[in-house]
């Protein structure tokens, strides 16, 4: 009797010992599942709010309210592709002398007084010297007109009177750029190629009436020079009579070359 009711006391005792294994595998499975539940919840949670940043940052960069003011890119500039040095005979700066040129431009029959700045911009002033020196400017045409309302110019001294530029002669730097992109009245500045510092050549341009003419990637355009007298008769015998075609750029209606220019 004795050894009966031992057995059925360790057979209680193992029924037991297995009901509490199998209660603490139960809970260890129900951990396991929930851990591995609960990592894919924060794995998700984390993927969502990824992908929200993204898209919130890309609203607030691109038409949102931190959308950047456009500016341009250096690394697609013309100046950036095209060696800085001169090409062809470009005078030594100090031709120059540091000092104020005058003379005289006649345009059809419009006689213009000229003074240029040596001191400013040493380098277009040696080359437009020289220029006249060697008696270069006198038959080139004026083959551009501007008439906008926010610039007006008459563009002059084109090798082939297209406006094409030289490949044989140009030169930098930019010299005496006008401030915040506007020219005033009767200035002289030097035309050259966008983005380009070293395309300044023999091409130069009137200011007709203060123009807005922005910088480019390589910046503003050479001042070297004013015209002191004859302005208003310039422009009310070719500016005033307009663009061929009614157009605001273009070639002017009164077809216009530089009849006589002296410099000294």
């Amino acid at each position: 009797m004795a050894a009966s009711k031992n057995t059925e006391r360790e057979a209680r005792e193992a029924r037991e010992r297995l009901r509490r294994y199998n209660a603490r595998q139960t809970v260890h499975q129900q951990q396991v599942t929930r851990r591995r539940r609960d990592n894919w919840f924060a794995l998700g949670a984390v993927i969502v709010v990824a992908a929200l940043a993204t898209v919130g940052q890309l609203f607030y960069f691109n038409g949102g309210p931190g959308t950047p003011t456009p500016a341009p890119s250096a690394s697609a500039s013309a100046e950036a592709e095209t060696p800085q040095t001169n090409i062809g005979d470009v005078p030594d700066p100090s031709l120059a002398e540091g000092r104020d040129w005058t003379g005289e431009m006649t345009l059809n029959d419009v006689q213009l007084g000229v003074t240029l700045n040596g001191a400013l911009a040493p380098q277009a002033v040696a080359s437009f010297v020289a220029s006249v020196q060697s008696g270069y400017y006198i038959g080139k045409t004026c083959h551009r007109l501007v008439s906008s309302d926010s610039a007006r110019l008459l563009q002059c001294g084109s090798l082939d009177g297209t406006g094409a530029t030289d490949p044989s002669y140009s030169f930098g730097p930019i010299e005496n750029a006008a401030v915040g992109g506007i020219y005033p009245t009767a200035s002289l500045a030097m035309a050259r190629a966008g983005g380009d510092a070293y395309s300044n050549g023999r091409q130069f341009f009137i200011v007709l009436s203060d123009s807005a003419i922005p910088d480019d990637a390589a910046g503003g355009y050479t001042v070297f020079g004013t015209i002191t007298s004859g302005l208003d008769q310039l422009i009310a015998q070719i500016a005033d009579a307009g663009v061929e075609g009614g157009a605001t750029d273009g070639a002017p209606v009164v077809p216009t070359s530089i009849t006589a220019l002296t410099i000294q």
